[in-house]
């Protein structure tokens, strides 16, 4: 699964200490006479303090960033990234839940949040850490500040539904690949308008199968933008039906 694994502190199996520090409090000897590294120590010797990080936090700390991010709270996303930063969470799997909070919370509503998202991505992989960190915070505070819609994803949601529990139907006549050999004797392609060559780019044309035909998958959120009439002329409406 995607995350990173739990930061432990490591162990030195270095000789035994030596001098008054041998026995102080934070290092404990073991049997074999081998003085062990604790967290305080480690601590104490960078002069900062370990974010402690478990398995159940790991999964907390997502939630908390993508419900940040989700509700457009820049201060709190770029709170909950230091967080997984500091704690060792693996850049590029902060970078994937945010692209993929960029299609599924803000879609339509700022496409760019997208490119924002994959940008930081990239970066992480092409200028590497830390300093990709500010390329991070970056796309967070983009994201958060973006306007916000799911019409995208509600739409894959609504298809994959239905794909999975009705009747799909087969490909229309009119739509099937007609560039093989023997296709066109099959009827495929046959009564297909190619759009283009109408002067208004688009022709009233069923696309679905009869089974499915007259489904809506996605219907524009409030915010959505570039969305017009679905690049439709004005007055024309879903699916061809006059």
């Amino acid at each position: 699964s995607e995350g990173s694994h739990e930061s432990e502190c490591g162990r030195s199996e270095g000789p035994p200490a030596e001098g008054p520090s041998a026995g102080s409090e934070g290092s404990h000897e073991s049997e074999s006479g081998r003085s062990e590294i604790t967290l305080a120590d480690a601590e104490a010797a960078l002069a900062l303090r370990s974010v402690r990080y478990g398995d159940d936090e790991h999964y907390d700390i997502v939630s908390a960033f993508i419900k940040s991010l989700r509700g457009s709270d820049p201060d709190a996303g770029v709170y909950w990234l230091a967080r997984m930063l500091e704690a060792g969470e693996d850049p590029r799997f902060i970078a994937r839940r945010m692209i993929i909070l960029a299609s599924e919370d803000i879609g339509m509503a700022d496409s760019n949040a997208l490119l924002v998202a994959d940008a930081a991505a990239r970066a992480v992989e092409f200028v590497g850490m830390p300093e990709a960190r500010h390329n991070l915070a970056h796309a967070v505070i983009y994201l958060a500040l973006a306007p916000k819609s799911n019409a995208a994803a509600s739409a894959i949601w609504l298809a994959t539904e239905f794909v999975q529990n009705r009747r799909v139907g087969p490909v229309p006549m009119h739509l099937r690949d007609a560039h093989y050999r023997g296709a066109k004797v099959l009827g495929h392609g046959e009564g297909y308008v190619y759009p283009h060559a109408d002067p208004a780019g688009w022709v009233p044309q069923e696309h679905l199968p009869p089974e499915v035909a007259g489904e809506q998958f996605y219907t524009p959120g409030p915010r959505d933008r570039g969305v017009g009439n679905r690049g439709r002329p004005q007055g024309e409406t879903t699916n061809g039906d006059e």
